[in-house]
């Protein structure tokens, strides 16, 4: 699941990228990744996009007076490609193999010949596109807390949180409306650099259980967006997954303590923690 580093990296570069670019086609191949029927994405042919943004997981271009909302979803991300490039999708053997590109489900031809793809990898759409007047019109969007990326974001924004929630700290670190940007990766990571258990309730937290939690937020979050930063969009993926300390390691050695890193499952995920880091050996 794309989270708020790589999409603010994904951002940054096509905002590089189409500043100024007129859109000369818009071709849907997926009809239920548009969620605003009554607002079809031709309607932005002619018009220029002036600016790319984020919106904690999700993408937002402002495009002439409208904005095209990108929801990426679990599996949603982006290809590009200049005039005169190969088609991912086609260039390579048919069929859905292991190692095929992700298949497009929409695309914004530029009027250079330029090409946005907008991919879904899931076997079912997480891929949204919304068109609106101003961004804060899609739900998900305006529901959406406090960006730890953000520098305005302090130790009071993150107690208005968590102080009196009787809520596991994984599962609300994951909830959009909370805390905008972390998703089941960074929230592994954040809280094994916190040395708190993911199933200890917010409720409970001890006032240096919460400043650690706060600085091991801001620091996870902001060090990847800066990490992630001129990553070339095809290569953010792999540079996450490189950069986890425990999410993924399952089975792994923890690289603070040496203990076993351990799986546990959480909602429909499956999440990782050090026992000896965060839950006084304890296994989940």
């Amino acid at each position: 699941m794309p989270e708020s580093p790589e999409v603010q990296a994904l951002v940054d570069f096509l905002g590089s990228r189409v500043s100024g670019r007129a859109i000369a086609e818009v071709d849907v191949l997926e009809f239920r990744v548009v969620k605003t029927r009554t607002r079809p994405p031709g309607e932005l042919v002619g018009s220029s996009v002036t600016a790319a943004t984020r919106f904690g997981k999700h993408v937002d271009l402002a495009v002439g007076d409208a904005h095209l909302g990108i929801a990426l979803g679990r599996h949603g991300w982006a290809r590009w490609r200049e005039a005169g490039d190969a088609d991912a999708a086609s260039s390579g053997a048919t069929g859905v193999t292991a190692d095929a590109p992700p298949p497009a489900l929409a695309s914004v031809t530029f009027d250079d010949g330029a090409v946005l793809e907008l991919t879904d990898a899931g076997s079912w759409v997480s891929l949204g596109l919304t068109i609106t007047d101003d961004p804060r019109e899609v739900p998900a969007v305006a529901k959406l807390g406090a960006d730890p990326a953000d520098p305005a974001f302090t130790e009071a924004d993150l107690g208005a949180v968590v102080i009196g929630r009787r809520k596991q700290l994984k599962a609300l670190l994951q909830e959009q409306e909370s805390l905008a940007g972390i998703g089941n990766a960074y929230s592994d990571e954040v809280l094994h650099l916190a040395k708190l258990s993911p199933v200890v309730q917010a409720a409970a937290l001890r006032d240096d259980e919460r400043a650690r939690l706060f600085a091991a937020v801001t620091t996870t979050i902001r060090g990847a967006v800066a990490d992630r930063r001129g990553v070339p969009i095809d290569q953010l993926k792999a540079a996450k997954v490189a950069a986890m300390r425990v999410h993924g390691r399952g089975g792994e050695a923890c690289p603070v303590c040496g203990d076993i890193v351990r799986d546990f499952t959480s909602g429909s995920t499956t999440a990782q923690y050090c026992p000896t880091c965060q839950t006084g050996g304890e296994r989940l």
